[in-house]
């Protein structure tokens, strides 16, 4: 994982997305998951390009159940973009960059 990219847990997902005072892009994936693998570099670009702008983390559905079963994560990969502690968009599946820095830009 690039250092733009946080690892957000059932632990300290209260803390680094909720109480964010910049918007926030969750990636929900596992290690087995092949379009998870394929999404991946594009959410470690947007890291990069969006720091300071956009906190970019992913969440580990096998590890972390509870807070996939909190959003309600049946598929993934799931984006969800997170402002004031407020799910304001969802991406299920793996899409092209400019399908997630669209909806990026709405909250920045």
């Amino acid at each position: 994982m690039s250092l733009n990219v946080h690892e957000f847990t059932d632990e300290n997902f209260d803390t680094d997305v909720t109480q964010s005072d910049l918007p926030v892009l969750i990636d929900f994936w596992a290690v087995w998951c092949g379009p998870c693998k394929a999404i991946a570099p594009v959410i470690e670009e947007i890291a990069g390009e969006y720091e300071g702008q956009v906190k970019v983390g992913k969440v580990d559905v096998d590890q972390n159940q509870n807070t996939a079963m909190k959003f309600g994560v049946r598929s993934i990969p799931t984006l969800l973009v997170i402002k004031d502690g407020e799910v304001v968009n969802q991406i299920v599946g793996a899409v092209p960059k400019g399908n997630i820095t669209d909806i990026l830009k709405e909250v920045i």
